[in-house]
């Protein structure tokens, strides 16, 4: 058994050997190999030396979409399980252990329970403003786990997608998974911590100030939110 942990990177030099790190350290206590596929996407940075440093199988992909750029990190790996995790976050050194336990079960997959690495009242606020979209679909979001199976079963992410192709993703998975009756999982007790650096830039009260932008968000078609938010970032 072979686990593929697939990061997408753009300019990530910065949070990148933390992330690294994490999932070597998860590594070392799952009872399977591991491999790391970093996918590069417009770096100029130090990123792909740090991932080279780590080990990490390299995988290129320019298109400004997240969908295509974590196809790009399934395409080069060769795992039995994919797991999915952003460079800005750390995953907790039971997660791969438990992830490998959970598919042992009837379980075709699932995410993580995440915590910010910092905490204010503005996140707090803000968290609660996400709620009433994260409570629609009733998932679990941030590291995604699944067979190699089960991917090649739903397509992997969906390119039509800009931004949430992970909550498309996630919703196509578990639809799949009850056609041959296994759960939607969640790793409760190994949670995985990611950055504060779009509150660090935009103000821990942004989601509050902003009210239209979730909905631009989870409409799943605004390029000009998913550049300014996400693709030229760091660029």
């Amino acid at each position: 058994m072979k686990i593929s942990v697939i990061i997408p990177a753009h300019n990530e030099e910065e949070h990148l050997p933390s992330g690294l790190a994490a999932v070597s350290k998860s590594a070392e206590i799952c009872p399977c190999e591991v491999e790391i596929i970093v996918v590069l996407n417009r770096c100029h940075d130090r990123t792909e030396e740090i991932a080279r440093k780590a080990g990490a199988i390299i995988a290129r992909e320019e298109a400004k979409n997240l969908a295509r750029i974590r196809n790009a990190g399934f395409k080069a790996s060769t795992g039995d399980i994919i797991v999915t995790v952003d460079a800005d976050s750390r995953l907790h050194p039971h997660f791969l252990r438990i992830v490998v336990e959970k598919l042992e079960q009837e379980i075709i997959g699932g995410g993580a329970f995440v915590l910010p690495e910092r905490w204010s009242l503005g996140i707090v606020c803000s968290a609660l403003m996400a709620m009433p979209y994260l409570a629609r679909y009733r998932l679990s979001f941030a590291a995604f786990w699944t067979t190699r199976e089960a991917f090649e079963a739903i397509d992997g992410f969906n390119p039509d997608f800009v931004t949430i192709e992970d909550v498309d993703f996630a919703l196509r998975l578990r639809e799949y998974g009850k056609t041959i009756c296994k759960k939607w999982g969640t790793v409760w007790s190994a949670p995985l911590v990611t950055s504060c650096r779009k509150f660090d830039q935009y103000g821990d009260w942004h989601l509050v100030r902003d009210r239209n932008f979730l909905k631009r968000v989870f409409d799943g078609a605004d390029q000009k939110i998913a550049d300014e938010y996400w693709y030229d970032q760091r660029d």
